[in-house]
């Protein structure tokens, strides 16, 4: 079980079976645009120690800002080269090496309702500058979720050819995101896949780490939002790197996560059994929320590695243990789209 972070970021950054079978096949380099965050330094490294084992000539090349330069050097230090650039700046964009191979993870979220211009600037623009650099790629388009509506829990989640209907700004930014995306598809050539995760988790951050840690320090549990969908980021990543091949033109929509759709209020019960705490709730149990299906995903790519079960386990170990959080919350509870 996991215990430490080293552990964790071993776990997180180890290729399986499936990666390195994709990886051998891989022709031309791999570039990772917005490789900060939470979870581009770990998709990174995967890849990183995914081309090191199998070999080949292909680089793996991670492009963000990089405020740390010990996120740097971990990157590099598992066969990641690293390259410093401001995606919104067009010049340093067009300045950026050539690449057949493409995962796109720029994007904004927090502090959206605070800087509404910052975050449509980084969704919309960063994408068009990318699109247009690399016209004859093919991309792996992070999105989420959000841009659907909610949906009751009976209908097992919106799938890919439901139609959009995001709330707020946020969401609304990140259809943008895959509308120019689909643009430059069409008019360019250029192969997508538009990779609408809900929601990764990694122990540090996430829904289920959220939860234990209110009820393990009593805080109420929120039931506006009643169920959600989970995936572990490990395979989250696994699915983005194999994701390359569903690429085209124009671009197609895979949902990822897990394959339940999970109860707000039975994973608080669990904890506290777990924890031995009292779980106090607040707010109204609904039924609709924003919820994936992604048996498209599982059909083409194969089920997670991790399965609920296993990731309950995880996480109550982590919390219990003290484990460090990122405090970084899902906001998995807002309904209003503002985030």
């Amino acid at each position: 079980m996991i215990g430490t972070e080293s552990e964790l970021e071993e776990r997180l950054t180890r290729p399986g079976r499936a990666d390195l079978d994709f990886m051998r096949q891989l022709e031309g380099d791999l570039l990772v645009l917005g490789a900060g965050g939470k979870m581009g330094p770990s998709l990174a490294k995967r890849i990183g120690r995914a081309r090191r084992e199998v070999g080949g000539a292909g680089r793996v090349i991670a492009v963000s800002r990089f405020s740390s330069a010990l996120e740097r050097e971990a990157l590099e230090a598992a066969g990641v080269e690293t390259i410093v650039a401001d995606l919104l700046d067009r010049q340093a964009v067009a300045e950026l090496p050539g690449s057949r191979n493409i995962l796109f993870l720029a994007g904004r979220k927090f502090g959206s309702t605070d800087r509404p211009d910052l975050t449509w600037a980084i969704n919309t623009i960063v994408p068009a500058n990318v699109a247009a650099r690399y016209p004859e790629s093919r991309v792996v388009v992070f999105s989420t979720g959000n841009v659907y509506p909610f949906v009751a829990r009976e209908t097992g989640g919106s799938r890919e050819s439901d139609a959009t209907d995001p709330r707020g700004e946020y969401a609304q930014s990140c259809l943008g995101r895959e509308r120019v995306f689909e643009y430059f598809s069409h008019e360019t050539g250029l192969a997508a896949v538009l990779f609408r995760l809900n929601y990764a988790t990694d122990l540090r951050y996430g829904i289920l780490p959220e939860i234990a840690r209110r009820v393990r320090d009593g805080e109420p549990v929120n039931l506006d939002v009643g169920h959600f969908n989970i995936i572990w980021q490990g395979d989250a990543n696994s699915y983005a790197l194999r994701a390359l091949a569903l690429a085209t033109t124009p671009a197609s929509i895979l949902n990822v996560t897990g394959p339940e759709v999970v109860s707000v209020r039975e994973t608080a019960l669990y904890f506290g059994r777990r924890f031995g705490r009292e779980v106090r709730f607040t707010g109204e149990d609904r039924d609709r929320a924003l919820l994936n299906n992604a048996a498209l995903c599982h059909q083409q790519l194969g089920a997670p590695e991790v399965g609920l079960t296993e990731l309950l386990e995880m996480v109550g170990t982590w919390v219990e243990k003290g484990g460090r959080s990122l405090a970084k919350p899902t906001r998995f509870e807002v309904t209003d789209g503002k985030f």
